[in-house]
């Protein structure tokens, strides 16, 4: 079947409508910066995907643009948790920022290194990027300590923090990154038309992940509107 780009388009349009709406709002800026910044990549993947689908044969750079953008989602989930755990974590942000500068060295490689991807091949809502080994088996290592170091940076800071709203915050990213990276791990190893298409499996399902981003920053965003509304109120 031929390539559909309307659930890539409408999910990319949701983040980046999110991110908007995070931005011009109140809260923590760090926290709703670094949010704002996952979702944008979020999005910035799916549109590079609708492009690189549109002609494959002709995609040129736009396959290794895609994993550029996916490339920053785990470090800056590890960014994000060790800002909201309480109290400080050096060793939550040192994994953050060790796994930031490895996203920069290997955003470099994937721009200098054109075989990083041979090949890419759309079919219904997924795209399978070819990817020479020993390359993508590296690639894959970063990725997924990334993901495992999210999991459990959350995880631990869901069970330590001392501030209940950001335990509660730090709870949406440990569900919600349990909940997109599970489903993509089963559907890409038992729906035949996702085999082999790991990476596209994975950012749909990074919709599910999007949503509790979106409902962080509503949590955090709100006492601030709280404290806003009586202030309106008493100067009406």
């Amino acid at each position: 079947m031929d390539y559909s780009p309307g659930l890539a388009i409408a999910t990319a349009l949701f983040e980046i409508s999110v991110a908007v709406w995070a931005i011009r709002g109140p809260g923590n800026r760090s926290i709703i910066r670094t949010t704002a910044a996952i979702l944008v990549f979020l999005a910035s993947y799916q549109l590079v995907e609708v492009s690189v689908c549109a002609n494959s044969a002709a995609a040129g750079f736009l396959p290794r643009l895609a994993f550029i953008a996916v490339t920053w989602l785990p470090p800056l989930g590890l960014l994000l948790i060790a800002k909201l755990q309480r109290p400080r974590s050096r060793m939550a942000y040192g994994n953050a920022y060790s796994m930031l500068a490895a996203a920069a060295g290997i955003v470099i490689w994937i721009v200098l290194d054109r075989g990083f991807v041979s090949s890419s091949v759309c079919s219904t809502l997924f795209a399978h990027y070819t990817n020479p080994m020993p390359r993508f088996a590296l690639y894959s290592g970063f990725y997924w300590l990334g993901l495992l170091g999210m999991i459990v940076h959350s995880g631990y800071g869901v069970k330590t923090c001392r501030d209940p709203h950001r335990r509660h915050l730090l709870s949406q990213v440990l569900v919600g990154t349990l909940a997109f990276v599970l489903p993509s791990l089963i559907v890409s190893s038992y729906v035949r038309p996702a085999e082999g298409a790991l990476p596209s499996v994975m950012c749909h399902f990074a919709l599910i992940f999007a949503l509790f981003l979106t409902r962080l920053i509503y949590l955090e965003r709100r006492p601030a509107e709280e404290e806003q509304t009586p202030a309106v109120a008493h100067s009406g």
